[in-house]
Parts: structure tokens; C-alpha cells; sequence
């Protein structure tokens, strides 16, 4: 969670110089994200969206060659062709990350129908955000996940805010689980603040979507302490809003229950904090310092 937090930051400060593009920061849902991952195993496949980062480096991967694929270098996973908003890597699982709301919903059932059909045992974890309930795709989704019985984990991060817009203004219900019981689904709503609830109910609704071989819809809220982007000054939300989020952060949340716990001291925190910052800052030199593709590698790597 500290890596996440860390190099989203440096990322951040990194755009404000103009040396990076702007990325969508997951600050303030690293619980919800890492909290699912990390029950899921290595045979399952993975889909998200945009605010992808946590997702990302969750399910294992080098920040270096996440920070060089943001970068446009050719060291990165897709050497340097999708960013961050369409990346994929096969070697974790990952099948993509999407900028195109909804758009991780849509290839859900067709990647566990795929799954099935060739008898794997393992799952698929689709992670969207408030925005993606709203689409029409959404329901279709569930609809052909519950008809077709379908292995997903569907991991929705409610934020509460699309774009630049609440999602009391888009939404009748705050419980986006309460969706999936129209379709027969089962589903659960939670603090998606709190690491060890959400990995609690993660393995739980894993373990029932890969006994029964059909969906679950697990719901974490938590606050979207950033901007849509790194650069947005987020003028439009409330500053109490904007306080009661940050009061929320899992990262003090998780710090303090594990200083309360005794097992770990400000001395250890720090520690571990200035590791962190030694890994962002070896990551960067790397993306910084590795080269663009040629432009002979133009035409490699599509379809026609």
C-alpha cells in the first residue's frame, strides 16, 4: 500500500514537472484493491479500469516497468505502446487495463466462458468503479455471468465520484451490490477502507465463485482522495467532503491499528517508508533512462 501511495505521488509530482502524462491515482482505495488481489491465485485472470495503479502492483508488477510503459519507453510491459490505460500482461494474469468505462465489464463473460471451456479452475476478478454500474454494459454483464454461470468476481471500487460528477447525482441507490440480486447474484457491501475486512470478504466471495463456478459482486466503499486526475485541484467537491475522506485513509487506518497491535513502531514505519521511496526512485531512474521503440517497431505487435 505504501509503494502504491508513493509512486502514484511521485508520478503526480513527476506530471506538474511535465514529464509524465497525467494518471488516474488510486489514492484512497489501495485497501480495496489489495485487499481482493491478494486472495486471488495465480491460475485467475484479471481485468480493470483507468485508476488501475493499485491493480496493478497488487498482483506483482515491476513499478519500473509500469512507470516505463506510462512513459512511452520500450522497456515497458507493452514496450511503451498502451500506457497505463491499456496495458496488459500475460505473465500475471492480467488481460487489460481499460480507459473505456465499462469497458473491463464487457469482456468479463466471454474471458470466463473462454476459462470454462477449457476446464481451468481458475477465476475471473472484474474491477470497476461507480461510474462503470452506470453503464447499460454493467447489466448485461451480470445477465450473461448469472445465465451462462460464469466464474467472476465482480470488485466494484465506489468512490463516489464519476469524473466530476457524485454519484448522488447518477445513481438512486448508494449499494451498487443491490443490483446483482435481480439477476440472482449474491453480493456484499463493505468498508473498503479497512485491509483486512475487505480481504475477509474477498475470500469469501473467491472461494464461492470457485466452488460454485458462478458470480459474486463484492461492493468496497472508499473515498477517492485525488482528483479524476493527478492535476485536478477537485474544486467541485466539499472540503468537508474532501476532510471526512482523507480522516478514512486506509494507510493511517492500517498504521495505527498495527501500532495499537504492537507490531509496529514509528521507528519501523519510517523504515519502512524510506525502502519505499529507494524502490519508487530506482523505478523511475529505470523508465527515465530506457529507450523509446524505434520507429520501425511501428507496425509490430497489431493485428493488421
Amino acid at each position: 500500500m505504501l509503494l502504491i501511495r508513493t509512486l502514484e505521488d511521485r508520478l503526480g509530482a513527476l506530471c506538474r514537472e511535465g514529464k509524465a502524462p497525467m494518471i488516474a491515482a488510486s489514492t484512497g482505495q489501495e485497501a480495496a484493491a489489495l485487499g481482493v488481489i491478494d486472495t486471488l491465485g495465480p491460475d485467475d485472470l484479471l481485468l480493470t479500469n483507468h485508476r488501475s495503479m493499485s491493480h496493478l502492483l497488487s498482483r506483482g508488477a515491476d513499478p519500473g516497468r509500469v512507470l516505463a510503459e506510462i512513459l512511452g519507453k520500450r522497456t515497458g510491459y507493452c514496450q511503451g505502446k498502451a500506457s497505463h490505460l491499456h496495458l496488459s500482461i500475460r505473465e500475471l494474469g492480467i488481460m487489460l487495463t481499460s480507459t473505456v468505462v465499462g469497458a473491463e465489464l464487457s469482456l468479463a463473460p466471454g474471458i470466463a466462458l473462454g476459462a470454462s471451456m477449457q476446464d481451468s479452475s481458475g477465476i475471473v476478478a472484474c474491477f470497476f468503479g461507480d461510474g462503470g454500474a452506470c453503464e447499460g454494459v454493467f447489466h448485461e454483464s451480470l445477465n450473461l455471468a448469472a445465465l451462462w454461470e460464469l466464474p467472476i468476481l465482480y470488485a466494484c471500487e465506489n468512490n463516489n465520484w464519476q469524473a466530476f460528477v457524485s454519484v448522488k447525482e447518477a445513481l438512486p441507490t448508494a449499494r451498487i451490490a443491490d443490483f446483482a440480486a435481480s439477476y440472482g447474484i449474491k453480493s456484499q457491501s463493505i468498508d473498503g477502507t479497512d485491509l483486512e475486512a475487505v480481504r475477509e470478504a474477498a475470500q469469501a466471495a473467491q472461494a464461492y465463485v470457485r466452488k460454485e463456478r458462478r458470480p459474486f459482486l463484492l461492493e468496497t466503499h472508499c473515498p477517492r482522495l485525488r482528483g479524476h486526475a493527478v492535476l485536478d485541484p477537485m474544486h467541485y467537491v466539499d472540503a468537508e467532503e474532501q476532510a471526512a475522506g482523507w480522516a478514512r485513509d486506509p494507510l493511517v487506518a492500517l498504521s495505527q491499528r498495527l501500532a495499537q497491535a504492537g507490531v509496529l513502531s514509528d521507528e519501523a514505519r519510517a523504515q519502512m517508508q524510506r525502502e519505499v521511496d529507494l524502490e519508487v526512485e530506482r523505478a523511475v531512474a529505470f523508465a527515465m533512462e530506457s529507450p523509446y521503440p524505434g520507429p520501425e517497431e511501428l507496425l509490430t505487435d497489431v493485428f493488421a
